[in-house]
This record gives C-alpha cells, sequence and structure tokens, in this order.
C-alpha cells in the first residue's frame, strides 16, 4: 500500500474536520473518528474514497481496541495518530459538579491516554509512528476550568512521558496547544465576549481550524524527523503573555 494511514479523533467537525481534510489531502488514508455519526459520516462520504468513518467512544477500552483492530486488519499499517476529541464543562471550582470534573478527564485525558497505549503498542511492533495529541493552550490554566486545563496539563504530561518510552521504537510523539480558534464553539460565544477574548491575543485575531491542521500536517511529514516530546501552541502568541 503506497498510501500511509491516519486516525483522527473528534473529526467530525471543527478542528477535526480541518485535520481530516487536510490528511485527505496529503495523501493519506484518512480514519474518521467521532460518537457523532450523522456529521462524521457526511464528511467522510464527502471526502471520498480515501476516508472512512468509525463510530467509537474513545473513554471506553474496547471500543477503542475494536477501533484499532478494524484499522489494522482492513489497512495492515497505522501511520499517524491524532488524538483531537475533547470535551468542555466550564465552571469556576466552587459551583463545578464532581461528575463535570469526571467527564472531562475521562474524554480528554483518560481517552487520550487509551488511544496513545493502543496504538504505542501497534506501533512499536511496526517500529514506526506517529502520535501527535491536541492539548490546548488552556493546560497553562483558565478562569473556569479546572476541569479542562487540569485535563490538557495531562495531555502534555503524557505526550512528554510517551516520547520517552517510545523514541527507541521509531515513535515520534508531540503535542498541538491551540488557542483561540475559530470553531462552532467560539462561534456560540457572545459578541462582546468574543471580542474580549480577541482583544487579549498579541495577534489581536482568531485562528482558524486549518492553522491545527497545518501544525498536524507538519509533525506528520515523514521529513520531519527528529521532534518529539514538544508541545507547539498555535495559539497567535497568547501562551507568552499574561492572561486575561
Amino acid at each position: 500500500m503506497d498510501k500511509r494511514v491516519a486516525i483522527i479523533t473528534g473529526a467530525a467537525k471543527g478542528i477535526g474536520k480541518a485535520i481530516a481534510k487536510r490528511m485527505i489531502n496529503e495523501n493519506y488514508i484518512t480514519i474518521l473518528v467521532d460518537v457523532d455519526k450523522e456529521n462524521g459520516e457526511t464528511l467522510a462520504n464527502n471526502l471520498g474514497n480515501s476516508a472512512k468513518f468509525i463510530s467509537c467512544d474513545i473513554s471506553n477500552e474496547n471500543e477503542v481496541k475494536s477501533l484499532f483492530d478494524s484499522v489494522k486488519n482492513e489497512f495492515g499499517r497505522i501511520d499517524v495518530i491524532v488524538n483531537n476529541a475533547g470535551i468542555i464543562r466550564d465552571n469556576v471550582i466552587w459551583k463545578m459538579p464532581v461528575e463535570d470534573f469526571d467527564k472531562v478527564v475521562d474524554i480528554n485525558l483518560k481517552g487520550t491516554w487509551l488511544m496513545c497505549k493502543v496504538a504505542g503498542t501497534l506501533m512499536r511492533e511496526q517500529k514506526k509512528g506517529r502520535i501527535i495529541n491536541i492539548a490546548s493552550r488552556a493546560w497553562l490554566g483558565n478562569i473556569g476550568q479546572s476541569n479542562y486545563s487540569a485535563s490538557k496539563a495531562g495531555v502534555v504530561g503524557l505526550t512528554r512521558v510517551l516520547a520517552l518510552e517510545l523514541g527507541k521504537y521509531g515513535i515520534l510523539v508531540n503535542a498541538i496547544a491551540p488557542g483561540l480558534i475559530d470553531t462552532p464553539l467560539t462561534q456560540k460565544l457572545p459578541e462582546d465576549v468574543q471580542e474580549k477574548l480577541i482583544q487579549a491575543q498579541p495577534t489581536k485575531s482568531m485562528g482558524q481550524p486549518e492553522d491545527i491542521a497545518n501544525a498536524v500536517a507538519f509533525l506528520s511529514n515523514e521529513n520531519t524527523q527528529f521532534i518529539t516530546g514538544q508541545t507547539i501552541y498555535v495559539d497567535g502568541g497568547k501562551s507568552i503573555g499574561a492572561g486575561l
């Protein structure tokens, strides 16, 4: 098979959708993973024969194992994993229900860990592979996001550990930390809140999902051979400035 195989979680919309489109353009067989069957299947159909949708709850170990078994059996290889799936349940800590903390950590951190565990095992046998975890600038801290920021800080730590554990097997593991990106989620914010967030950016602008896809394409490119354990910020410089 000439084409490399990429798996992208949270691929049905937003950043995941942009990554899926970019990977198709980079000539990958692209596996779109999401719990949103309607949008995921529609996108896969629109992207053509090189795209395939698989419904999977990444916080469920059996579903994750089934996902990888299906891809490996059909395509014989797995070259790139992009762990993009995530949720938010924002609130200040004294108002945050325990179940909202548990759910965010379950998807954002445990789900990413499960994907990395199975992917790392398979890639270790292949002696090569790329794991790209989508973290967030929010791991540095955001008011009202004690669950989300903690989960993404965990993703950064996980990325560093896996780079150490898997490097000798030819597997590169990196993270991308998006900042304020123009997605369906940010589009739902009130206009005055959007403007306040934009003005807090050094660039005075929002990023686009394609900006994250560009970073994924760089890290997954076969010519990118000596970068691992890193977190690349795609945030218009917000990570070097003060918070709101």
